[in-house]
């Protein structure tokens, strides 16, 4: 009789939540521990999800839930800071030609749709816990958690995020580095006539925009030159982003009125990170933000997340060892297609720090989302 595998995973976001639907699916014992006592389900504003990682969220069996939930639209507008539409541009369906272009949509609402299907798996999730030992050996590792409770697994998925504990445990040193940029966001009620993201370069901030995601919701955003976060008091995040967009035109004046409570707003730097070298140590292995992290100037970090649960997935349930040479072909399977999406979010916010006016944004964002067509 063949013994039941087990997993741990770390973390409880779009890659680890991914990664645990599809392992349970296959009959693998799954633990999910998350830090977070709430599950992170009300944290965030918005999320423009494209079509790559549309993809999967049908392969976790959520799409109807997120389509119902969203707003679809599958083009682009570019405008001046006044607000006049200057070009419009058709989105590429990296998905497929039977999936949206793209799909805005509460972030919250996304996490709970993952934590309903993370349920219903039949998982073990344990929130409010941390894993605080790893001690690893051929067949697997035995961790110890913040409760002080143990556990042998025999693979341990990192999916902890941008600050990955495990990551830095496993003895993996990369880190986070900012590009730069920061960026203000905010929930708001939607202009009727907002059925599309539009992006406006130039004016106070580098970029405004504001994003579809419901019938009767969007988020906005401004992206400026990063601060120290000490020198901004919470209490002033209102006042901070309004001083930004009140200079918009176009939707942004309606936007803008809703733009009162600083508990609402989110202040973020854009941080950048690649993994190059081998993305796990023994039998743990990274997925998502704690292998890599890139600004939101193309708007596939979730989509590399998902796309890496999905990967690694298919590889583990495919597979009758789970070994080096496993996890290895992970990392050259994904590298490929995570580093173009890392360099091409930094180039072109670094060309916009640069002031650089004849840059070739549409080109490279063009090219790069092409790629994003071919499955991952």
């Amino acid at each position: 009789m063949t013994r039941l595998r087990t997993v741990l995973v770390v973390g409880g976001g779009a890659a680890g939540n991914a990664v645990t639907i599809l392992l349970r699916r296959a009959g693998i014992a799954v633990d999910l521990i998350e830090a977070r006592e709430d599950w992170n389900a009300t944290a965030g504003s918005g999320i423009t999800l494209q079509g790559n990682a549309l993809r999967v969220l049908r392969a976790l069996g959520v799409w109807d839930q997120v389509q119902a939930s969203g707003f679809g639209f599958g083009s682009v507008g570019i405008t001046a800071p006044d607000g006049t539409v200057l070009h419009v541009q058709d989105d590429l369906r990296t998905g497929g030609d039977d999936l949206p272009a793209t799909v805005g949509m509460q972030r919250p609402r996304l996490q709970r749709i993952l934590i309903e299907a993370v349920r219903a798996s039949g998982a073990s999730v344990r929130l409010g816990t941390t894993a605080g030992t790893l001690d690893q050996d051929a067949n697997g590792v035995s961790v110890r958690f913040s409760d002080g409770t143990e556990g042998r697994y025999d693979l341990v998925v990192a999916a902890d995020g941008l600050g990955s504990a495990t990551r830095a445990a496993i003895g993996i040193t990369d880190k986070p580095e900012p590009t730069g940029m920061a960026i203000w966001r905010i929930a708001a009620p939607r202009p009727t006539g907002v059925t599309r993201t539009d992006l406006a370069y130039g004016g106070p901030a580098y970029i405004a925009g504001y994003c579809p995601t419901s019938e009767t919701t969007l988020y906005a955003y401004v992206v400026e030159a990063n601060r120290d976060r000490a020198g901004i008091p919470p209490e002033s995040y209102a006042r901070e982003m309004r001083r930004l967009t009140r200079h918009y035109g176009g939707f942004w004046p309606e936007i803008t009125e809703h733009i009162t409570d600083p508990a609402l707003v989110n202040y973020t730097w854009f941080d950048r990170m690649l993994v190059e070298g081998s993305w796990h140590r023994g039998r743990v292995v990274l997925v998502g933000d704690a292998a890599h992290c890139c600004p939101p100037t193309l708007a596939q970090g979730a989509a590399m997340s998902l796309e890496d649960a999905w990967v690694l997935s298919q590889m583990l349930t495919g597979a009758d060892a789970w070994d080096d040479v496993l996890f290895q072909a992970y990392h050259d399977r994904r590298i490929g297609r995570v580093r173009p999406v890392v360099e091409a979010s930094v180039q072109i916010g670094q060309w916009q720090l640069d002031g650089v006016r004849d840059a070739d944004v549409p080109g490279l964002m063009g090219r790069t989302m092409t790629l994003l067509r071919e499955l991952p």
